[in-house]
């Protein structure tokens, strides 16, 4: 052992070694901009306890807070063309693909799971956000009306959350193509008779809100939640008239008679357990 060693073994005796702060400890709020411990925001169902804003969350968070403990059976992605258009811009589609797949660990940017909640059967899907902003492409397309099925199948409702930026521009017409495609399915769950439930949440816009965000039987949002098909510049613009401050949130559609209710997350599993117990009290008595 040279001196150096020895002089450096004893400074690690009196000197504390400086620690690596987690790079994940802190969570900065979209809302009110405070930093927020975030194994607190964790147990606050991901809802800042400063502001009370909504932070978005994906699927497997939301499986956790909605289903019976021990009930939840993630459905099976399905399987589509990728890349079919051979899309490139400033990067490869595929290499986007990619990217996000390793960043959120999902197949793709809707994710169906069958469940109960307070004993109700139920499928759930789930948009993802941070999936490609939750665009909706020929997977969300075909996830949706795989969940379809899967409610039909169980006899049960389909509840799905919505979170996008719209239609997914790397597929062109083929995601556009998945409107029409939807309108059929939820047609079916109809001839069913079978309720279609959708959350709404922060942010559902363009494509995804022509095609299913706004046909469900209950329509709930979250509060605060930016809900739009065409953006606010765009609308002032074309109108010539500043909009209310307000305008395109959870709580100006509500107020306007477009959605039945505006739901905190923590009221939001027994609120869903109500309406599907009043949607389907007639099979439960059968």
């Amino acid at each position: 052992m040279t001196w150096l060693s020895s002089v450096r073994n004893a400074l690690s005796l009196v000197v504390p070694i400086k620690k690596e702060v987690p790079d994940n400890l802190w969570h900065k709020c979209r809302g009110c901009g405070q930093m927020i411990f975030s194994r607190e925001l964790e147990e606050n169902l991901y809802v800042c306890p400063k502001c009370d804003h909504h932070e978005r969350i994906g699927p497997k968070q939301r499986f956790d807070q909605l289903f019976d403990e021990g009930s939840i059976t993630l459905l099976p992605p399905p399987r589509v063309p990728e890349d079919p258009l051979k899309f490139r811009d400033s990067k490869r589609y595929a290499d986007r693909l990619k990217a996000a797949r390793t960043a959120t660990e999902e197949q793709d940017a809707f994710t169906n799971a069958r469940g109960t909640i307070d004993g109700h059967a139920v499928v759930i899907g789930v948009q993802d956000f941070a999936f490609m902003g939750g665009s909706m492409g020929q997977a969300v397309g075909e996830a949706f009306v795989a969940g379809v099925e899967a409610a039909i199948a169980a006899r049960c409702p389909y509840i799905v959350f919505t979170a996008s930026g719209g239609a997914r521009m790397q597929e062109g017409i083929l995601s556009l193509m998945q409107m029409p495609r939807s309108t059929v399915a939820i047609q079916m769950l109809h001839d069913a008779g079978l309720p279609y439930i959708v959350v709404l949440t922060d942010p559902t816009s363009g494509g995804v809100m022509a095609a299913y965000a706004m046909l469900g039987d209950v329509q709930i949002a979250e509060p605060r939640a930016t809900l739009a098909f065409t953006g606010r510049r765009v609308i002032e613009n074309t109108i010539r008239e500043k909009l209310p401050d307000d305008f395109q949130t959870s709580e100006y559609y509500l107020e306007h008679g477009l959605i039945d209710m505006v739901v905190h997350r923590r009221d939001l599993r027994a609120r869903l357990a109500t309406v599907i117990g009043y949607l389907c009290a007639e099979k439960a008595a059968a």
